[in-house]
């Protein structure tokens, strides 16, 4: 889990404090599978050169994040509703790798 994807949910559950509360208490639960990952700066970087190569997406930096990471630690499965940007997203060094979008 990206550290940014956190605060682009909150904003979205700002209406559904239960849900957030939740989510939380999931993600930081040892017994499940998350991993909460702060972005490092050669990610922020990254997600920057993304964004830029693939600007008729318009990922942003939380987008490209979540690519720069995935790219990273060569985690290539991505959970996202984002299916027409993240579809169409290629990382690696010679963009060629797609993302297995779940779900």
């Amino acid at each position: 889990m990206p550290a940014l994807v956190l605060a682009e949910v909150d904003y979205f559950l700002r209406d559904e404090r239960a849900a957030m509360r939740e989510l939380i208490a999931e993600i930081f639960d040892p017994a499940t599978r998350y991993e909460y990952e702060l972005p490092l700066p050669s990610d922020l970087v990254r997600a920057l050169e993304l964004d830029a190569r693939f600007h008729n997406l318009n990922l942003g930096l939380v987008d490209g994040t979540v690519a720069a990471l995935a790219e990273r630690r060569e985690i290539y499965r991505v959970l996202t509703t984002d299916r027409r940007d993240f579809g169409a997203l290629r990382v690696g060094p010679r963009f060629s790798r797609a993302l297995e979008l779940l779900p």
